[in-house]
């Protein structure tokens, strides 16, 4: 490029409600290696992270902690900035959306958007549940009542501003139709199309009245913009955009973002809202929303709640930074969610880091000290082998363009270990020690050693964007032919049960009582009418696998999960919002009621029941299988 091309790519902003987990800093060390990457190339890139800071959740933990909001934030925000930095991310700005600068022009923007008609204001009018303090249409409720608990509803009204949604859908689909690279994967696209857009746009709330840490319409002060204008404005605010028509130069470049790099669960709002918003504003639209998959916990649970949170830093102490960089990145597949636990960071760090790289590096800088005095040359002694390597050598670089173009950063990565494994074989079919032995084959040996250095180290520089730190310590063990004297450890090996103990040490299991047939508790409840057996057999129970889970975010009370049954997937609304998180749900195995007549829950299409047991506090436990059973088994 004579002119360097601009590459603009975002992170969601972290929501500042607690310390990030690794799932969370999974994206920004997967940003992180996509712009590494994009400056290799040759582009001019610039990196934008930050902290969602605004909303009711936020004021009710400062008042818990018995701290202002902005305090809270505060420090929440340098703890997860912190961990950012201690990932070695090289992002280039940090917003926060209580800097003043984001919180004038989002005051701008909501103006701008009242005055040309596309916020209006007017009321939630609608069945009241006091409970859950939710509105619901006639159309929502479930016999009459709260879908969400159960109980009685009245009519009632709050005033709050709306966005026409439906005014922009159909140039939404349109430009979705005719950009199949804007949403990626294309599954997501598919999702946010069948289940959102086509079956139609409601009116947006972009105003609260019920709390107040947030950010005041300038015009109305009792409202304050609702989060996801607050919070998805930021990618244009943090570059510079002004609503009054004097954005900075820096936005003229920028803008359009290249890549807004998110998780699957907010994909709705980065596909639907925030074009729309940005539509309303006359900009561009984001060239590309990649909604990245989730990374798990072992059986797919991670909960701070049950304290089996795995976070960063922690990772860190034990693994090193670069060993966590290599497994997030590794081990998370394109479109499905990937498994983090102890044990497989241990059996990669050992098998992946510490032997086909670490101990690759280690013999060839060895052997060139011990036979070369740490200098050697290509003496040109080729042989047949020499090929197959030098053909490996040349075509990785094109394959991990092929894949890091394509968002495939854990493809693109066994690509270079792909690479390191041949260098490997190598050494096997060579045998330098053996060509050492005879003096006759010093330009041989010489050769190969030359050979290593040039696959090592070309290998080393595709791994810079993935794991910086070792691919520096790679090239200034080897330089260009006079390695060092002698070999840096680039990873430990580790004992598994050694770790596990520290772990055990560091997080000790929590002691469960057990409860006898004597003392277990018993609850009586009140008989309902008897059914036939054959009544009984009209309905079909089968176990599901829970693949997604989402907060309704109409809904305080119900989650939204897609449960795969069989060969098929269905959307299943449950309230169970106050017993489960969406974490917590992932990957569980439950019992179904499959064919209960579809029914739309707070708006949402619910194609089933999950089945759960309630004590007489009102605690709810989904009902799960006591074996391991495949998705679809019947219940009979």
């Amino acid at each position: 490029m004579s002119e360097k091309q601009k590459y603009y790519i975002t992170t969601a902003i972290a929501y500042t409600s607690g310390k990030p987990h690794i799932g969370n800093t999974y994206e920004i060390v997967l940003a992180d290696a996509i712009a590494r990457y994009k400056r290799i190339q040759g582009y001019d890139v610039f990196f934008q992270t930050g902290t969602d800071e605004h909303g009711q959740k936020i004021e009710l933990k400062a008042q818990e902690a018995g701290i202002t909001p902005k305090e809270f934030v505060d420090n929440v925000s340098t703890e997860i900035k912190r961990i950012w930095d201690l990932m070695d991310t090289s992002y280039d700005k940090f917003i926060r959306t209580t800097d003043e600068d984001h919180e004038k022009q989002v005051q701008k923007i909501f103006k701008k958007l009242f005055e040309q008609g596309d916020i209006y204001k007017g009321n939630y009018e609608g069945m009241y549940c006091t409970p859950c303090e939710s509105f619901f249409t006639e159309s929502q409720l479930v016999d009459g009542k709260c879908p969400d608990c159960g109980r009685e509803v009245q009519p009632a009204r709050e005033e709050a501003y709306f966005f026409k949604m439906s005014k922009y859908a159909d140039r939404l689909i349109e430009h979705i139709n005719t950009h199949p690279e804007f949403i990626q994967p294309v599954s997501r696209k598919n999702e946010m199309m069948n289940n959102f857009l086509l079956p139609g746009l409601q009116d947006l709330c972009v105003s609260r009245t019920s709390f107040k840490w947030g950010i005041p319409v300038d015009f109305d002060p009792k409202h304050v913009v609702y989060v996801w204008l607050d919070a998805l404005t930021n990618y244009i605010t943090g570059i510079g955009y002004d609503a009054d028509g004097n954005s900075t130069e820096q936005f003229g470049t920028l803008w359009p973002a290249d890549l807004h790099l998110i998780g699957k669960d907010i994909i709705r709002f980065h596909t639907i809202y925030w074009p729309i918003f940005l539509m309303a504003l006359g900009l561009p639209l984001p060239k590309q929303v990649f909604g990245h998959p989730w990374l798990l916990q072992g059986d797919g649970k991670m909960s701070k709640s049950k304290g089996n949170v795995l976070y960063a830093d922690e990772l860190v102490d034990f693994f090193g930074v670069d060993a966590v960089r290599y497994f997030v990145l590794h081990e998370m597949p394109f479109e499905n969610d990937g498994v983090i636990t102890w044990e497989l960071m241990v059996e990669r760090l050992n098998s992946d880091l510490a032997n086909t790289l670490g101990n690759l590096v280690n013999r060839t800088v060895s052997m060139t000290n011990k036979y070369f005095g740490g200098t050697v040359a290509d003496k040109g002694a080729a042989e047949e082998v020499d090929a197959d390597l030098k053909a490996v050598i040349d075509g990785t670089p094109a394959a991990v363009d092929a894949k890091m173009d394509g968002l495939r950063v854990a493809d693109a990565m066994t690509e270079i270990f792909n690479l390191f494994k041949r260098c490997n074989k190598y050494i096997d079919e060579t045998m330098p020690w053996a060509l050492a032995k005879d003096e006759e084959e010093k330009d041989r040996l010489e050769t190969v050693l030359w050979n290593l250095i040039h696959g090592i180290s070309a290998g080393a520089r595709l791994l810079e964007p993935f794991m910086p730190s070792t691919s520096k310590k790679i090239l200034e063990q080897l330089g260009g032919g006079h390695v060092t004297e002698k070999p840096e450890i680039l990873f430990q090996r580790l004992d598994l049960e050694e770790v596990m103990k520290k772990v055990e040490e560091l997080h000790p299991p929590v002691a469960e009582k057990e409860e006898t047939a004597s003392d277990e508790a018993v609850i009586d409840i009140e008989s309902k009418d008897e059914i036939t057996f054959e009544q009984f057999g009209a309905m079909q129970f089968q176990v599901g696998e829970i693949i997604a889970c989402e907060e309704v975010k109409k809904s305080k009370k119900l989650l939204c999960s897609q449960v795969k049954i069989g060969s098929q997937v269905r959307q299943i609304v449950s309230g169970i919002k106050a017993h489960y998180t969406p974490e917590e749900m992932l990957g569980k195995k439950v019992m179904v009621l499959v064919n209960l007549k579809p029914a739309k829950l707070a708006g949402v299409l619910s194609e089933g029941m999950l089945l759960c047991a309630e004590d007489a506090e009102g605690n709810l436990s989904l009902m799960v299988p006591e074996k391991a059973m495949p998705a679809g088994a019947e219940i009979c």
